[in-house]
C-alpha cells in the first residue's frame, strides 16, 4: 500500500503538460446513491462543463480506492485528489476544533447551521487544516440526528442505562453519559445487526441513514430531537490545488459552489423522504417533542459543551456561539 503511495505521489509531481487533460480522483466511502455520493457525480459533471473538458472528475464511491483509515493519507501524499470525510475524521488529524460540531444541541436550524458552514467561522476552521497539506473547499450536509431506541425517549430519565452507538467522538461518548446512557462506538456497518441482537438499545442518526439502513425494523420508537449534525468537508490536497492554472481554478470553485446548493438541498430532500418512509412502515412510532421536552434534553447535555471546551478551543466555540446565539451557560 504504502508503494501505491509514494509511486502516485511521484506521478504527481511530475505534473501535466499543458495540453493534458487534468484528472482529479474524488474518493469517498458511502454508495453512489446517497447525497454525498449524487453530489459527487454532480461536481464532477459540472467540473467538466465549466473548464470545458480541461478537468476530468473520477468519482470513486464505496471505498472502491481506499477503506475509511487509508484515505486521508492517501489525499495528503496525493494518491487521490478530493475527499468528503465526516468531519469528525479531523480530530485524528490535531484539529479538534471540528469536534465543536458534535455537541448537542449546537444548531436549531438549518439557518444557524449555514451561518457557521458558509460563513467566516467555518472558512476558519477549513483554513486550519493547510498546515496538514489539505485543503478545505465546502461543507455538504447530511442532516441533524435524532435518538432511536425501542422504547419511548421523552425524557433526559429515558435514556438511563440503555446502551447508544454513536460514531468514534470524545464529544458524542460525553453527551451519551449526560443522560445517564452508555456510548457504544461502532462500525456504521454493524449497525443493524447490533440493535436486532440487543447489542446496543438505541442509536442517534440523519433519518435518511436511519431509513435507508432498515433500522425502522429493528427501533420501535425515535424521537425528533434534531440534537446534533452529521456532515461532510470536502476537501482536496493542497499542493495540487494550488499548482492548478488560476482559471481552472476558479471554474472549479464555481463547480463546487454549485455542487453544495446541490449536496444540501438533496440531503434535506432525503431525511424528509425518509420520514415519510419510517412512518408509512409502521414499524417505527415516531415521536415529536414538545417545546418543554425538548428544552429540558438541552438543559441536560448543556454541561457537554462546558466539559469539552479545552478539548475543542474555546476560540472556536464562542465563534460558533457568536454566529448561532446558543449559550449554554443560560440553560
Amino acid at each position: 500500500m504504502k508503494l501505491k503511495f509514494v509511486l502516485a505521489a511521484a506521478l504527481l509531481a511530475v505534473g501535466l503538460s499543458a495540453t493534458a487533460q487534468t484528472i482529479i480522483k474524488f474518493s469517498h466511502v458511502v454508495a453512489a446513491d446517497t447525497p454525498k455520493g449524487k453530489a459527487s457525480v454532480f461536481f464532477a459533471q459540472k467540473a467538466a462543463e465549466l473548464t470545458k473538458g480541461k478537468v476530468k472528475v473520477e468519482v470513486y464511491a464505496n471505498s472502491a480506492l481506499y477503506k475509511d483509515k487509508e484515505e486521508m493519507e492517501a489525499l495528503q501524499i496525493g494518491s487521490v485528489q478530493m475527499l468528503a470525510p465526516s468531519l469528525a475524521k479531523f480530530g485524528p488529524l490535531g484539529v479538534k476544533d471540528f469536534e465543536a460540531f458534535d455537541l448537542p444541541f449546537m444548531f436549531d436550524s438549518y439557518a444557524e447551521l449555514h451561518k457557521v458552514t458558509q460563513g467566516p467561522e467555518g472558512a476558519a476552521l477549513l483554513a486550519k487544516l493547510e498546515p496538514k497539506g489539505i485543503k478545505g473547499l465546502a461543507y455538504w450536509d447530511n442532516g441533524f440526528k435524532s435518538f432511536s431506541a425501542n422504547s419511548p425517549l421523552k425524557a433526559p430519565a429515558d435514556f438511563k442505562g440503555k446502551k447508544f452507538r454513536i460514531q468514534s467522538s470524545k464529544v458524542l461518548e460525553e453527551q451519551i453519559r449526560s443522560v445517564g446512557g452508555i456510548p457504544q462506538v461502532m462500525a456504521f456497518s454493524e449497525v443493524y445487526q447490533a440493535l436486532q441482537t440487543g447489542v446496543v438499545d438505541g442509536t442517534e442518526n440523519p433519518i435518511s441513514n436511519f431509513y435507508t439502513q432498515k433500522m425502522h425494523e429493528v427501533q420501535k420508537h425515535m424521537t425528533l430531537t434534531d440534537h446534533g449534525y452529521l456532515g461532510y468537508a470536502v476537501i482536496t490536497n493542497k499542493k495540487f490545488w494550488d499548482g492548478l492554472p488560476a482559471d481552472v481554478r476558479g471554474q472549479l470553485e464555481q463547480a463546487m459552489k454549485e455542487a453544495t446548493v446541490y449536496a444540501n438541498q438533496i440531503a434535506k430532500e432525503e431525511n424528509d423522504k425518509s420520514l415519510e418512509g419510517v412512518k408509512k412502515s409502521g414499524k417505527t412510532t415516531v415521536y415529536t417533542p414538545t417545546a418543554e421536552e425538548r428544552l429540558a434534553l438541552k438543559k441536560a447535555m448543556a454541561p457537554v459543551h462546558l466539559k469539552m471546551a479545552d478539548r475543542i478551543g474555546k476560540g472556536t466555540l464562542q465563534q460558533f456561539y457568536k454566529a448561532t446565539g446558543f449559550d449554554p451557560a443560560k440553560l
